[in-house]
């Protein structure tokens, strides 16, 4: 789904819920700037909140900090592949007497290629070291849309090095989410998010297809653990 469907079904769903002006909704900062444009075009306020460190999807207690008499919804967002936490969120919003509104449809894949992706995926969180790989929460499957992993260090400058020195290894690995959406042009605001900060300078997702062989995980492998001695810290 391109980002103008999105923002425009995003949209639509909102507007069904009779959201609109003198609303505020509660979205993730570390995503699709889409999200945010939508709610604003409905003429409500996107409010941000923080992600979970491990699936760095919205963190329910974030988005129950971020409730006011105001709050109208929430919209998490399953990034990656791996699912926000909807029980919570619903949970959540019943509590408050506010929305769920989901941003979009999940990708549409083959059970024989979401089966492939994971066992990639087990193959790299296995060999990989030096990151920190991705992990589903208890309870859920991820996907692997994008196989995103940390470089631990001191922020951004360590993960850009380290994906300078992969693309110079063949690796086309990209950084996910470059800049939070709280601190765009047009959509800033005085929050602390935290996790988000930390999740924007070390995120790198690292190629990941169905169609993979083992020869090219193995290099992957082999290059991003070459790369150790460019770490400031070991991976936990």
């Amino acid at each position: 789904m391109g980002t103008t469907t999105l923002s425009g079904t995003l949209r639509a769903r909102l507007e069904k819920q009779g959201i609109g002006i003198g609303d505020e909704v509660i979205v993730p900062a570390y995503c699709d700037s889409e999200v945010a444009a939508a709610v604003r075009e409905t003429g409500a306020l996107p409010v941000f909140a923080d992600i979970e460190p491990g699936s760095l999807c919205i963190d329910p207690a974030s988005v129950a900090a971020a409730v006011n008499e105001r709050t109208a919804a929430v919209v998490p967002v399953h990034l990656f592949g791996h699912p926000a936490d909807m029980v919570c969120l619903h949970a959540l919003a019943q509590r408050h007497g506010m929305k769920v509104v989901e941003s979009g449809e999940p990708a549409v894949v083959s059970s024989v290629e979401a089966a492939r992706r994971r066992q990639h995926a087990e193959f790299l969180n296995a060999r990989l070291t030096g990151v920190v790989v991705p992990r589903a929460a208890t309870g859920t499957r991820h996907a692997y849309e994008q196989y995103v992993v940390r470089v631990p260090g001191n922020g951004r400058p360590d993960r850009d090095v380290f994906k300078r020195a992969l693309w110079a290894r063949g690796v086309r690995c990209h950084v996910p989410v470059r800049t939070p959406v709280h601190r765009l042009p047009g959509f800033r605001a005085d929050v602390r998010l935290p996790e988000t900060e930390r999740a924007v300078g070390e995120c790198l997702a690292l190629p990941l297809e169905a169609s993979m062989t083992r020869r090219e995980l193995q290099r992957i492998v082999s290059a991003c653990n070459a790369l150790g001695g460019l770490l400031m810290e070991p991976a936990c």
